[in-house]
């Protein structure tokens, strides 16, 4: 499996409102931490989660968190 691109070496702090997000997992994406399709054509695809009440959430940029959408600590190590 290819690498994906490390968007940044922080997480993005974000509002959420209730409702779906598509994650980018490829780390492509010019609305990080959102998918904007550059995902297409590769082996990637992005990651659907729901948010049930408006929250502020920190997603991954890096891409290598073991917890996806959400920030772990990984671009620590990077």
């Amino acid at each position: 499996m290819a690498e994906p691109v490390c968007a940044a070496k922080a997480p993005c702090a974000v509002e959420l409102a209730p409702g779906d997000y598509w994650w980018c997992a490829c780390g492509k994406s010019q609305k990080q931490p959102f998918c904007d399709g550059s995902h297409k054509g590769s082996e990637f695809t992005p990651l659907k989660f729901r948010i049930a009440a408006a929250e502020k959430k920190f997603l991954c940029a890096c891409k290598r968190t073991k917890n996806p959408p959400f920030c772990d600590g990984s671009h620590k190590a990077l």
